[in-house]
């Protein structure tokens, strides 16, 4: 059983204006699509292993020194993608009342966790993704990684993450990253955030 690339959850063009549509095309259909077949051509090389993704990431070591990078590269990938996707919505959501308190008491304020993550995904120096996670202490955290490494492989759960590799936002926004960062945050689906973090605990 192959992976495969999961359909949007909502029309390409149901992000507009923050995310177009075009952007969404070519994001889901070509880049995505390529992390999968790649993923799967590596994966075909050692059956052994299996096809759980996020067991595998979360224990690098594990992963046949051959497959390993192409793996991380595209198996990470994968999951960050087919994450990113659920993580945006066209409807108006917030955080539920016991996350925003974990928000509140981790970072201060909404709007100071706002800025830690705006810093992390602005900062992040060429192609990565910036992340809330819940972390080995069950605490909530602001963090980055680079090209399509995934927060699992350092034992921690990824609640909300933004790509910011060029052809996430190049499109619409070309290369003025800071105002997609900010765009983002009229999309976030904090119904699945809440759900994640629910999980994580």
């Amino acid at each position: 059983m192959a992976i495969i690339l999961p359909d949007l959850p909502y029309a390409y063009d149901a992000l507009e204006p923050y995310i177009d549509a075009e952007t969404m095309h070519l994001h889901h259909d070509k880049h995505h699509q390529t992390y999968v077949n790649n993923a799967n051509a590596a994966l075909e090389k050692h059956p052994e292993i299996g096809e759980d993704l996020e067991a595998l990431l979360a224990d690098v070591e594990s992963i046949p020194a051959d497959i390993r990078q192409a793996l991380i590269n595209n198996g990470g990938g994968h999951l960050n993608h087919a994450l990113f996707w659920e993580l945006m919505t066209p409807e108006k959501t917030a955080p539920s009342a016991e996350l925003a308190v974990a928000i509140d008491a981790t970072f201060g304020s909404f709007e100071e966790f706002q800025a830690a993550f705006t810093a992390a995904a602005t900062t992040r120096f060429g192609s990565g993704w910036a992340w809330l996670v819940v972390n080995k202490e069950g605490k909530l955290e602001v963090t980055s990684t680079a090209n399509q490494d995934t927060p699992i492989s350092e034992g921690k759960k990824p609640i909300l993450g933004l790509d910011v590799w060029e052809h996430a936002y190049y499109v619409k926004y070309r290369n003025v990253r800071p105002d997609y960062i900010k765009a983002f945050f009229s999309v976030i689906n904090w119904n699945k955030v809440d759900e994640l973090y629910a999980a994580a605990k």
